[in-house]
């Protein structure tokens, strides 16, 4: 009796080619967008400015250094611990939180709020399209802050001026209120141009390349949703960030320090160029990446 038995299909170069081809490595779906209230960014960002102030203080004082003034971080930490106290590295807190409830708030806030509504539900935004919204967003969030801004660098640099010079702001509201009475309210948007394109740059620069890497991260690296990939993420995004931001922050502080009529910002890159070379660039660099990017 005779057994049906199955044809097998004849072994050739078609079947060989079929078997040497590898399935594609398939990329992990997105996970699911969670939408957090407007405050949060503002909110995180005076947290952390709490611990990232004195980061932020040595900064300012390499950007506005003058005279024998220590040249490196270490050195400046130490100047001021020795001649100010503990208490000198949080000079300007105050004003360094009420700059974040209005800069941080806004910038965070509204990119937040803009990439959601652009973007379809369950689709990753393009690059082009986060770099748009936080430039934007950015920008808005500088011209909102720049009145505290200006008084946290004030506040910041006031104990390295001259006695005479100083303006001995109690805090934050007291600087912005005496900057009103006493310059006008012009005072309340000195620098507000270099402020403000330094912000958009900085969001850019962070959050565009902050959700990018974040994105790539999840989709092509066994890491999950967790701590380790924001903080991965966070800490690229924030050497990113300060090396574009840091030429624009130096000439920001330069203004904002200033009293009475400035001069034009032609004139002031002319003469730091002149003065320092283009080195001027990165003052503050180091304790700048070491606030922004833990």
């Amino acid at each position: 009796m005779a057994v049906a038995t199955q044809e097998q299909p004849a072994a050739g170069p078609a079947s060989e080619n079929l078997a040497a081809v590898k399935p594609k490595r398939q990329k992990k779906p997105l996970p699911k967008q969670i939408h957090y209230p407007f405050w949060f960014g503002g909110s995180a960002s005076s947290f952390a400015a709490c611990v990232t102030h004195p980061l932020d203080l040595v900064k300012v004082r390499l950007q506005l250094r003058s005279g024998n003034a220590p040249s490196t971080m270490v050195g400046t930490f130490g100047y001021i611990v020795r001649n100010e106290g503990i208490l000198g590295l949080y000079s300007g807190l105050s004003a360094s939180l009420l700059r974040q409830m209005t800069y941080s708030t806004v910038r965070f806030g509204v990119y937040e709020d803009l990439k959601r509504r652009f973007t379809p539900e369950g689709e990753k935004p393009s690059l082009p399209l986060l770099i748009g919204l936080s430039c934007f967003s950015g920008f808005l969030g500088g011209i909102s802050g720049n009145a505290a801004d200006v008084t946290n660098v004030r506040m910041q640099q006031d104990r390295a001026l001259a006695p005479e010079q100083r303006r001995h702001y109690k805090h934050g509201l007291d600087g912005m209120l005496r900057m009103l009475r006493e310059e006008g309210p012009k005072s309340w948007f000195r620098g507000v141009w270099p402020n403000s394109v330094r912000a958009a740059l900085m969001n850019a620069s962070q959050l565009a390349s902050y959700d990018t890497i974040k994105a790539a991260l999840l989709q092509y690296t066994p890491l999950g949703d967790t701590t380790t990939t924001h903080f991965t993420a966070s800490f690229m995004a924030g050497f990113v960030a300060t090396t574009v931001c840091s030429p624009v922050d130096v000439i920001k502080s330069r203004v904002m320090s200033a009293s009475g009529k400035g001069q034009s910002m032609v004139a002031l890159l002319r003469d730091i160029t002149a003065q320092e070379g283009v080195k001027w660039m990165f003052k503050g660099w180091v304790p700048s990446f070491l606030r922004l990017g833990p």
